[in-house]
């Protein structure tokens, strides 16, 4: 074998694909530009930063997130070990304190005695083994060297961040601490209700607020439906985002004793909760419009923003194309690529397909076969996903959906999501049993 794999890229996918070589006794050199050089979406030096949500999705297993997230714990997955670590109340779903979160990641990464880090950006291919993990904001250069091997350009998405507003400014006697159903604790969202009259003001002014320029964007952007920037969605009809962000199902406003009209939701930033997470309100209006469109919402009129809502360019191969399922290039076989950039869309899917990357590449330095993931997991519906021809190659998180069938019928929606579940596991457990994967 060689003596070491190189990894570009310290993401979430990264980490998890050096985590996986190394516990497995590779040696690798994990690449990272940070903090020589920043995407315009980067701001922290550490590893696997999120830049949009701290939310990781549903942590229930009868959840497409939740199923994935358990699929990567049996494997040993360090963004899932660290998440529960670093966590923060929201529910029903698993979120954590962003900052905490990488920090630990590094910590874990940098100490692992068979990972070399090497800070300073990548401008050409590495030699010998590599996995590809430069996310959706691949620097130029880097870009570049790709284009030249593949021969392809690589589609592009817009993906949007939503803002964060500290705790202290949000109106309290406009608020009430809730979870949808009542899942998870009592005070693990903020709620911020409007009436009929509150929701329209604020409607109107969204959809005639200005938005940022894009620059050197392309004037028509395609952005992904999974972080469709909140003005967009709402142009599509007035009671478009009151059945989205804005939904107030499952939720009664104390003040009223009745459902609102439209509630937004806050989920906290930190365990503190000393910031708020606007849910659902990706952007891309200018600061100052934010400021005032969201101040329309009476919990947030005097709103202290952190972070405003941001919107940047995400790009991602061709990948059915160019990858096989188990990511490796077709035309470098020790090439593999792993992260947004394949196509898989979430923090968790991305993590995961480093988690996959890493254990193939691994295989495929031992001289054995790749692991074929069963097609009932979520772990075989990314895979596949990314290698299935289609005319129209779009990002793709994980989704029941995605997954055959039952063979019988259950109609019951969460019944019928915890017999998928069940048998995703079991057709894990099989595999990790029969390939000796488990480490």
């Amino acid at each position: 074998m060689p003596d070491r794999v190189t990894v570009v890229g310290a993401g979430l996918a990264g980490c998890e694909a050096a985590w996986q070589l190394a516990r497995r006794g590779i040696p690798v050199t994990l690449c990272e530009m940070k903090p020589h050089r920043f995407s315009p979406a980067h701001h922290s030096a550490d590893f696997a930063e999120l830049v949009c949500s701290n939310s990781l999705k549903a942590e229930r297993v009868e959840a497409a997130g939740g199923l994935l997230k358990a699929e990567m714990a049996r494997l040993g997955s360090l963004c899932v070990q660290t998440a529960y670590t670093c966590r923060v109340p929201a529910g029903g779903a698993l979120a954590v304190d962003r900052h905490a979160f990488a920090a630990a990641v590094t910590r874990a990464v940098s100490q692992h005695p068979l990972i070399t880090v090497a800070r300073g950006e990548v401008t050409q291919l590495p030699a010998g083994p590599c996995i590809v993990a430069t996310g959706p904001l691949t620097s130029e250069a880097f870009s570049a060297a790709l284009r030249q091997l593949l021969g392809r350009d690589t589609l592009s998405f817009y993906d949007a961040a939503a803002p964060i507003v500290t705790a202290a400014s949000v109106d309290l006697s406009c608020a009430f601490a809730a979870s949808r159903y009542d899942r998870g604790g009592e005070d693990d969202y903020l709620n911020c209700p409007m009436n009929k009259a509150e929701y329209e003001a604020f409607y109107e002014a969204l959809i005639n607020a200005k938005r940022a320029p894009l620059h050197d964007f392309e004037q028509d952007p395609k952005v992904y439906e999974g972080c469709m920037p909140i003005e967009i969605m709402a142009r599509r009809g007035a009671d478009t985002i009151r059945y989205g962000p804005l939904k107030p199902v499952g939720l009664r406003d104390p003040r009223t004793g009745h459902r609102p009209w439209a509630a937004l939701q806050l989920r906290k930033e930190d365990a503190a909760g000393t910031r708020y997470n606007l849910v659902g309100f990706q952007t891309n209006l200018l600061f100052g419009e934010q400021q005032r469109v969201f101040g329309l919402i009476p919990a947030l009129k005097n709103a202290e923003y952190v972070r405003f809502g941001v919107m940047h360019r995400n790009t991602f191969l061709d990948s059915p194309r160019l990858l096989n399922a188990d990511f490796a290039c077709r035309t470098r076989p020790d090439l593999f690529f792993a992260g947004q950039m394949t196509g898989v869309e979430g923090y968790m899917e991305s993590a995961a397909s480093g988690i996959m990357a890493g254990i193939q590449m691994t295989r495929r330095l031992q001289g054995l076969p790749p692991v074929t993931w069963p097609e009932q997991t979520m772990l075989g519906a990314l895979a596949r996903h990314v290698s299935t021809p289609t005319a129209d190659f779009q990002p793709m998180g994980a989704s029941f959906g995605l997954l055959p069938p039952l063979p019988e019928v259950i109609r019951d929606k969460k019944q019928r999501y915890a017999a998928l579940a069940a048998r995703a596991l079991n057709a894990l457990q099989s595999v990790i049993d029969h390939e000796n994967l488990a480490v």
